[in-house]
């Protein structure tokens, strides 16, 4: 026969590989059991994508998930977080192992996508430690915390029932750039009755470049692509019981050298530079996390106490560049500071099935949590005056470390009222020392009449504080305006610049997150499943445009400001309302009695609309948010996606296809509002099992050499040089190639 049903033993692999733990702190569960949507992506199948870093394999797997790309910014290149359902990186909530992620020191003060925003920099988990990566897509601040407003990424590490290991990959692009080289290693130890698990990767990737020809001198002048990058990751992760106490922790050490560059520089600008100069910003991160918990029972509850410490720094250098207020004698690099970002939180909690009651579960928690944020000044070499070409380097009017604590209390229940029906809520009361409190709830409910069908639904309120970088960032960076290269200042919320220009002390985000869907298991093997969600967010943490004109330029000149001609700074400014529906479909099986299938088929929707702007009552002739601002929250990132994935298994081999396809967008790239159109994109990979314990991969990413849209006035833009714009999902590296050698011992 053409089709079968998979044989029992792989049926039982197939739901071993379902089982989910995030959305619900009862036992692991089935994903088709789940209340919530949830995506599920096995390690290998991330690795074996031939992507370089963890944020990029998730993009092209995950229909919901986007990794917005910024080439020429010199924070976004190099600190990129991952949006979901078209929302912001910070609203999605990163947990490693169950537990709160960490985030980057680094701001993002570009004008591309993630514009204001502090994500969690996935690519610092090195990727061969990754033995899963649970997507919850449904609110869940009760349950979890603040930022969990689009959903939650739970990344689950590799532990003891991991193979031993070590690979090798390499590749280019079709172009001869990006050249690459990961060297990876994995083994555990055992450690009385539990065990040790340490996985190494060292990650090499040249910078990619899609610059076109520069009509005002005739050659390649800039760099437009992904930044050279050189990571270094440890990862350790134990587990030891000691009789009815269970000890685990583990350790991420990610250390980060990349090369990005700025905007190029005419041979006017600097007689040191009689051709003209291409800044380039160095980027030293040095990203450490550990965690260490106790669980045991007591009576009939099972109590868990854990610390999850974590801590990112960030330093800058600018290099190829001048000061020219200086004149001929200013240096050539410099100095630019840099960012200093620590996190510590404790929890405690008890839980327990309710044996009334099958498969129900009570849990209560308290957390406790401390932040603190620091900028360290760049020389004054790079600051004085216009400052150093690129970036001027961190200049904040005072020192900048400040710290703050909060803390919460929450519980989470499922209640299974008879085997067709689950129901759950959860509360959290959150409180913070620099700008109050917050409650917030979920309820949940899933109806299965019978095993071929279920429907289910979820309301949930959720918020997300303002980030100690939003309240306290200040500095002073080059930034494109209609085309042209300008100074603009960021200063704090409290600065009087800022309070001059009609700033408010940041109140937290707020939303209303509801979402029903239906999922069918029509079949052993195939699972369907359509789910339509509704996110209201209030009180929109954002950068305000950068303001300029007499008004501006008068509170600059009286506060002594003349390294910058504009201002922005943060405010909650914006009320969005996004709307949408998602669509997933898997089936495994054999085909012709030989070949194993696996295949799987994503669609997303989404669309953000601005329901309200605040208006500056201040200086009420300056907008708070103009066109390209408002386009970065709501256009810039593509409308819908689909996914489609397909691994056939026959013998020693395995084919690999995946097509990703980006949807429509819109941006401001220089003057005008430009829509882009969707871009399909074609992924191979062949594995050939050598011997039973050594494996050959090869693959092309992007067979189809797919490329987004051009940018209109490209003429306009570093004269015509910069090609594309940074905005949608699919980036301009074009074709690539690569191979692995993997062994297991």
């Amino acid at each position: 026969m053409l089709l079968a049903t998979a044989a029992v033993a792989q049926e039982q692999d197939v739901e071993l590989a379902e089982v989910v733990v995030v959305g619900s702190r009862g036992t692991p569960r089935l994903v088709t059991e789940s209340a919530s949507p949830i995506d599920l992506i096995d390690g290998e199948q991330l690795r074996a994508t031939g992507f370089n870093d963890l944020s990029k394999a998730l993009q092209f797997l995950a229909p919901s998930v986007n990794f917005p790309r910024s080439a020429t910014a010199p924070s976004a290149a190099n600190t990129r977080g991952v949006t979901l359902r078209g929302l912001s990186p910070d609203q999605v909530l990163v947990l490693v192992d169950g537990k709160r992620r960490h985030a980057s020191s680094v701001l993002n003060f570009n004008n591309v996508v993630g514009r204001g925003t502090v994500p969690v920099d996935l690519n610092t988990i090195p990727l061969a430690a990754v033995e899963r990566v649970e997507i919850l897509r449904d609110g869940a601040a009760a349950q979890y915390g603040s930022d969990a407003i689009a959903g939650v990424v739970n990344i689950v590490l590799r532990g003891a029932d991991s193979q031993s290991f070590t690979s090798l990959q390499g590749g280019a692009t079709e172009n001869g750039d990006g050249e690459s080289a990961i060297l990876a290693a994995g083994t555990s130890f055992d450690l009385r009755e539990g065990s040790i698990t340490v996985t190494a990767e060292s990650r090499y990737r040249d910078f990619t470049n899609s610059a076109g020809i520069d009509s005002r001198v005739g050659r390649i002048t800039n760099r437009q692509g992904d930044p050279e990058s050189l990571d270094l990751g440890l990862v350790v992760n134990a587990r030891l019981p000691l009789g009815d106490n269970d000890l685990y922790g583990n350790i991420i050490v990610s250390q980060r050298d990349s090369e990005s560059a700025a905007q190029y520089r005419a041979p006017n600008v600097s007689p040191l530079y009689p051709d003209g100069f291409l800044p380039l910003i160095e980027l030293d991160m040095l990203d450490m996390a550990a965690t260490v918990g106790w669980s045991r029972p007591l009576s009939a509850w099972t109590l868990d106490v854990s610390n999850t410490f974590g801590s990112n720094r960030a330093d800058f250098k600018v290099g190829d560049s001048v000061n020219t207020s200086l004149g001929t004698s200013s240096p050539t690099s410099f100095d630019a500071g840099g960012t200093r970002y620590q996190q510590n939180v404790l929890g405690v909690t008890l839980t327990r099935p309710l044996d009334v009651l099958s498969g129900a579960n009570l849990a209560f928690g308290l957390e406790s949590r401390y932040e603190m944020f620091e900028i360290d000044s760049g020389e004054p070499a790079s600051l004085l005056g216009a400052g150093a070409q690129g970036f001027p380097g961190f200049n904040p009017p005072s020192p900048i470390d400040e710290s703050r604590s909060a803390w919460s209390a929450f519980v989470d229940a499922e209640l299974h009222l008879t085997p067709a029906v689950t129901l759950g809520a959860a509360a959290r009361y959150e409180d913070y020392d620099d700008f109050g409190d917050e409650i917030t709830g979920k309820l949940s409910a899933m109806f299965k009449p019978t095993s071929v069908i279920a429907f289910r639904a979820t309301g949930s309120t959720g918020f997300r504080a303002p980030s100690l970088q939003q309240q306290y960032f200040s500095t002073v960076s080059s930034q494109s305006s209609g085309g042209v290269l300008v100074n603009v200042g960021t200063f704090a919320v409290d600065d009087p610049v800022s309070r001059a220009l009609g700033a408010q002390p940041l109140q937290a985000e707020t939303s209303e997150h509801v979402s029903a869907g239906i999922v069918l298991t029509p079949m052993q093997g195939l699972t369907v499943s359509l789910d339509a969600f509704r996110i209201d967010i209030e009180d929109r943490i954002v950068l305000s445009e950068s303001l300029s004109g007499p008004a501006v330029a008068a509170i600059l000149q009286q506060a002594g400001i003349t390294n910058a001609s504009q201002v922005r700074f943060f405010t909650n400014a914006a009320d969005t309302e996004t709307e949408g529906y998602e669509i997933t479909a898997a089936w495994r099986g054999t085909w012709l009695d030989a070949v194993r299938s696996a295949l799987t088929l994503g669609y997303m929707s989404a669309d953000t609309s601005l329901e309200q702007i605040k208006s500056n009552t201040v200086v009420p002739s300056v907008p708070l948010l103009g066109l390209a601002s408002i386009d970065l929250l709501t256009e810039a990132q593509p409308e819908d996606k689909v996914t489609f994935s397909s691994m056939q298994s026959w013998g020693p081999w395995q084919l690999r296809v995946d097509v990703t396809r980006f949807g429509k967008y819109k941006n401001v790239p220089v003057l005008l509002e430009q829509e882009y159109g969707a871009v399909t994109t074609v992924d191979l990979g062949v594995d050939y099992e050598l011997t039973p314990s050594m494996r050959l991969s090869v693959g092309v990413i992007n067979a189809t050499d797919a490329y987004p849209d051009k940018i209109a006035q490209r003429a306009l833009l570093q004269g015509g040089s910069l090609q594309y714009s940074e905005s949608g999902g699919l980036g301009s590296d074009g074709r690539e190639y690569y191979a692995r050698l993997w062994a297991g011992f």
